[in-house]
């Protein structure tokens, strides 16, 4: 793992996804803001470059897990991922999540008032995450697949209505970048997922369960801002020429 002054935080992330645990531990946005530069991120905290470039590398030392490189696999397969494992577990864990800050807002709501805003928050979280998903199961990703098939069999592909794939994924990185910033509010409201004094099992459940859909979500927008869609962008512009 080399970490040179122009290298982008979420190409660091696409090459191990590993070193997610130690820019995590600095609070290094890798996936939303995986566009900014190593030079950029380390100015902006105050970092040494050379000091988290060795963090990463004992991180990944200690770190026995096999690397998954998601840059090899298939746009297919990619796409089939990110719906199968964090599609479903947007759709599967929400209504889990949202019982448990309905029953905790009765419970502790007026000791922590905040609990309401953490659940307005999460529930526009859903309604968002539901139609972005959305989106990209009935529009964006069968033209992603469509276009790497037509690629693989040296045919063209119809032009979509949305004019280049650029389009759409703007405006999925434009989404993604809204919920990134919703869930910083959402720990800045919950003191970092932290169980109060007074806090109850459900209390604790909820918390984890908040920051498991947060660490999740960066998983998911990754995997999309900065492995499928520039791999999808930089496609369909080779099949232009």
């Amino acid at each position: 793992m080399k970490l040179t002054p122009e290298r982008t935080i979420g190409s660091v992330v696409a090459e191990d996804q590993r070193a997610a645990t130690t820019l995590t531990r600095h609070g290094i946005d890798f996936c939303c803001k995986g566009g900014r530069t190593v030079e950029e991120v380390c100015r902006t905290k105050g970092l040494d470059p050379a000091v988290l470039e060795q963090e990463i590398r004992a991180d990944l030392a200690r770190d026995t897990r096999a690397n998954e490189d998601f840059r090899n696999w298939t746009l297919q397969r990619l796409v089939e991922h990110i719906e199968q494992v964090h599609h479903s577990y947007v759709q599967t864990r929400t209504p889990i999540i949202q019982q448990y800050l309905a029953k905790l807002g009765k419970v502790h709501g007026e000791r922590h008032p905040e609990l309401f805003q953490i659940a307005e928050e999460f529930d526009a979280c859903a309604h968002a995450m539901a139609a972005h998903m959305k989106k990209e199961e009935l529009m964006l990703f069968p033209y992603i697949v469509k276009l790497e098939k037509a690629h693989n069999a040296g045919t063209a592909v119809d032009a979509p209505h949305f004019g280049t794939v650029n389009d759409p994924v703007r405006m999925m990185m434009n989404e993604h970048d809204a919920e990134g910033e919703r869930f910083r509010r959402i720990v800045e409201l919950s003191y970092g997922y932290a169980l109060p004094p007074d806090g109850c099992a459900t209390y604790s459940a909820a918390m984890i369960a908040l920051k498991e859909f947060e660490t999740d979500l960066q998983q998911h927008i990754h995997l999309e801002n900065n492995i499928l869609f520039p791999r999808a962008v930089e496609l369909e512009l080779s099949m232009a020429v």
